[in-house]
């Protein structure tokens, strides 16, 4: 994992510049949800550098905020037009981009869906992410053995937005799972009947949204011991109120991401603990299918037993839990981004 991360961090970004000038070269585009999460600066820069050592064209498009749906669609209507070879997308709308992606199919670019499953995940015509599940199941695992009663624990979760992307979806219904909460409809979350969790928030994964989640989650219940965010920015935000209410040492917060700035927090003890994902790997091998999609017209394939390619997920923490397998977050800044 080391090499391959560093590896593509470390390519050269001249031959760029040479793919730009060569109008024959192959182009990809990259589309994000936005461009100032530090996920997707990194995943940019997975792909920039890979695109540079394959000798490609590279265009990068983002969303202005997270849900940002229109301007994700007239990205891909812009690489079709340009004559893109593939498209690499983390949509803000997993179900509403079908019929865009399917335009880019029907005309012969080839759609890989990176971080975030389309509904249905077919849509696309292959999918490089995490596995959202395990990383949320992680996490919940995770906090349930670090809570004294877990039958006795107030739990809120934070969310991305109401329009319940998958990548949000999964990490959800993986983190109840891995507490032991029923889930309702798995495909969904907000739905769930135990009495445990005070409230579903949506926070648009950024800081600010995670303060606001969390002032209202506390006006809710002020004895809420167990936090889930949907990504570090979010947990960031939320132990800000935590501060504000003198609650710091009073509930547990859990995350996914494993930036840089998120496994330092574990350090620190602001999150106690954070599943780990890889964009900047993530990227560069979507660029590389685009690539053989593009001399070879092979498509990529599916991680054996799953209907996505795995791109690897480890849970963060210094206080290890019995049966859950983690790294130290020493480990995780050697491998951390952003």
């Amino acid at each position: 994992m080391k090499k391959l991360l560093l590896g593509a961090s470390l390519a050269t970004m001249a031959a760029a510049s040479s793919a730009m000038a060569d109008g024959h070269a192959t182009t990809v585009c990259l589309i994000t949800k936005t461009d100032t999460n530090p996920f997707f600066v990194k995943m940019k820069e997975g792909a920039e550098a890979k695109a540079a050592e394959l000798g490609m064209t590279l265009k990068s498009f983002a969303g202005k905020i997270d849900g940002d749906h229109e301007t994700q669609v007239q990205a891909i209507e812009t690489c079709i037009l340009d004559g893109a070879k593939g498209i690499l997308i983390t949509a803000s709308d997993t179900s509403s981009i079908v019929p865009a992606v399917k335009q880019a199919r029907d005309a012969g670019l080839v759609v890989i869906a990176l971080d975030t499953p389309l509904t249905p995940i077919d849509a696309a015509d292959a999918t490089f992410a995490t596995d959202n599940f395990l990383a949320g199941e992680l996490i919940g695992k995770w906090a349930k053995g670090q809570t004294a009663d877990p039958e006795a624990a107030k739990i809120g979760m934070m969310n991305i937005n109401v329009s319940q992307p998958t990548v949000g979806v999964l990490r959800n219904q993986g983190f109840l799972q891995g507490f032991g909460i029923d889930l309702a409809d798995p495909a969904k979350w907000g739905d769930e009947t135990d009495a445990r969790i005070v409230n579903n928030e949506v926070t648009n994964a950024n800081e600010e949204g995670g303060r606001k989640s969390m002032e209202n989650l506390l006006t809710m219940d002020d004895g809420l011991n167990v936090l889930y965010t949907i990504n570090e920015p979010a947990a960031a935000g939320a132990y800000e109120t935590l501060k504000d209410f003198g609650k710091t040492d009073d509930v547990i917060v859990v995350s996914v991401d494993g930036g840089c700035p998120g496994v330092q927090n574990v350090a620190d003890g602001v999150i106690g603990a954070t599943s780990q994902q890889y964009p900047l790997l993530m990227a560069a091998l979507g660029v590389e299918a685009i690539k053989k999609w593009a001399d070879e017209g092979v498509k990529p394939e599916p991680t054996p037993g799953k209907d996505f390619f795995d791109t690897g997920v480890a849970l963060v923490t210094d206080s290890p839990v019995d049966g859950v397998p983690s790294i130290s977050s020493k480990e995780g800044l050697e491998l951390c981004w952003g």
